[in-house]
């Protein structure tokens, strides 16, 4: 079980680990407000698909604590379910609770839970699903995995995605190493895969993005696997820069390159991965370390958070009910609908 707590609802507010903070410092940050809320997300403090759709979940009864008004309730609402646009979790979770809003703060506090205890859920049986499909088709006594960015504890409620599918394969002693990319802009991987690896034990290296086709290429991983922020219907993932040369640089070895999500993540709206926003991120993250500029002052940045990475490179896309091979030519509702 996990010892780490991210997410936790104190009688009427919201408890974090602010995640910025980290690997240094475990700080938690109480979210009162609206704007804690917000800023939470939007700062990173708390980030992870599922995690989001958890927080959004539990902001919803804040805007209930903070707002008597109607029109006043309703606006904070939908400033948190747009407070970032690429992880679909996010308004998914918001829309799921708003719909209880009739019958009172406490049934969408119900509803938040439930939003809580069913990722609780899928976090373990992707886990399983995971282990499973390995062992049918690569079969391997010990596998050395490379992650991209953080798809752990802190970025769920409970076990992690494609962290989860590493842990477990840890507890029946099938993991040589795990190589974590630092993960741009915020290095999630360096920051917060390589603190939880530590703190569970799991044998890791860090290794800079840009070392990622290399290793893959060069015959150092027998898999690689990434979590999710948004899938479309036909299965293209949109998922932490990065991600995509990863995948490429899977393809060129031969190796498998799967996604862990929970079928939340799946959008029904949208067909392919062409439909899907991706943020952009404040270029001061690129010319900066901490005060130090680091680029030529007014140079032009090109800083997305995600990247989509096309079906045709996915081996498969491992949720609480079973792994959707996109080769299979199936789209992904098809496959939750069977």
């Amino acid at each position: 079980m996990s010892d780490i707590r991210p997410i936790e609802w104190e009688t009427d507010h919201l408890r974090i680990l602010d995640q910025t903070l980290l690997p240094s410092i475990e700080e938690y940050r109480e979210l009162r407000t609206v704007n804690d809320v917000i800023l939470a997300i939007q700062s990173l403090a708390v980030r992870g698909a599922p995690a989001l759709g958890a927080v959004g979940a539990y902001g919803v009864v804040i805007a209930m604590n903070e707002f008597e008004d109607l029109q006043d309730r309703l606006d904070a609402i939908e400033n948190i379910r747009d407070s970032r646009p690429t992880a679909v979790n996010l308004s998914w979770a918001v829309k799921r609770v708003s719909a209880n809003l009739n019958e009172g703060k406490e049934r969408v506090l119900e509803e938040a839970r439930l939003i809580e205890k069913e990722d609780r859920d899928a976090n373990l049986a992707i886990a399983a699903h995971g282990v499973r499909w390995l062992q049918e088709n690569l079969g391997l006594a010990g596998y050395r995995i490379l992650t991209h960015c953080n798809t752990g504890t802190l970025a769920t409620t409970y076990w992690g995605t494609a962290l989860g599918v590493i842990r477990a394969l840890h507890d029946e002693g099938k993991v040589v190493e795990v190589i974590a990319d630092e993960t741009r802009p915020l290095l999630q991987g360096s920051r917060l895969t390589a603190w939880e690896l530590k703190k569970l034990g799991i044998p890791h290296r860090i290794q800079v993005d840009s070392a990622a086709a290399s290793a893959i290429v060069g015959g150092m991983i027998d898999f690689a696997i990434i979590g999710a922020d948004r899938i479309a219907n036909n299965g293209d993932t949109a998922n932490k820069i990065g991600s995509l040369a990863v995948a490429l640089a899977c393809k060129r070895a031969n190796i498998p390159f799967l996604v862990a999500a929970p079928t939340s993540t799946l959008d029904m709206s949208i067909q392919s991965g062409s439909d899907i926003e991706i943020e952009e991120r404040s270029p001061r993250e690129v010319t900066r370390f901490g005060a130090t500029e680091i680029a030529p002052k007014g140079v032009r940045v090109f800083n997305p958070a995600f990247d989509v990475t096309p079906r045709d490179l996915i081996s498969g896309i491992i949720t609480e009910v079973g792994v959707f091979e996109p080769k299979n030519g199936q789209t992904f509702l098809d496959f939750i609908e069977k």
